[in-house]
């Protein structure tokens, strides 16, 4: 079991190989790293990401099969199937490091806007269901759309997403909160750059609550 903090050491180390392209991508498609985890696995940290293809989790940390237990879901939204999968890969494989990331430019973001901005009759209920998850996280932040313009509003609306993304598995999972206050779990957000290909861990969200 590997601790919280070298975990996320570890996630920032595959990130800075990334960036530099310097990957190794063997990690992913050699048959050797198939063949060690066929009979179990043992993730070192949990990341709930959005299903964003330009996002694929293992590639912009730089790691191999059997090291990251992964949800990916529009909008990084935190649902109870989302819950109870970090929940299940936290007591069951030992992972003591759940991170939430968001990215630059997400399209579930932009479309939570327009919706509040202008409702869509529309809008299909599976996709009226993922905005309704995002919309409290930016309904506040449209009465300064004016004074923040509309690239800096939707950068707020990403990170409050993610924020809130976060505060929720801390609140509302017993499971989890039990694993904060007595097995050293950590739970915290991050934000990928599709510019640079940059992961930028929120820094009050490291050692805070």
């Amino acid at each position: 079991m590997i601790p919280a903090q070298q975990a996320l050491q570890k996630l920032r180390d595959g990130n800075r190989r990334f960036v530099a392209d310097d990957s190794d991508h063997t990690k992913l498609t050699h048959r050797k790293s198939r063949d060690e985890v066929a009979a179990a696995q043992a993730p070192f940290a949990i990341v709930l990401g959005c299903s964003d293809s330009r996002v694929p989790t293992e590639i912009i940390f730089d790691q191999g099969l059997g090291d990251l237990f992964v949800i990916r879901v529009a909008g990084n939204i935190v649902a109870a199937s989302q819950v109870g999968s970090i929940e299940f890969a936290a007591e069951h494989f030992g992972a003591r490091l759940i991170v939430v990331m968001g990215h630059s430019r997400c399209s579930a973001i932009l479309t939570t806007l327009q919706e509040l901005e202008r409702p869509a009759d529309s809008r299909s209920p599976n996709v009226a269901a993922i905005v309704d998850f995002i919309r409290p996280s930016v309904q506040g932040l449209l009465q300064s759309r004016n004074r923040l313009g509309h690239d800096e509003l939707v950068s707020q609306a990403i990170k409050e997403n993610i924020r809130n993304s976060v505060s929720h598995l801390k609140l509302h999972s017993d499971i989890l909160r039990r694993m904060i206050r007595d097995n050293g779990l950590l739970v915290i957000g991050a934000q990928y750059s599709l510019g640079t290909g940059v992961v930028s861990f929120f820094d009050d969200l490291v050692d805070g609550d």
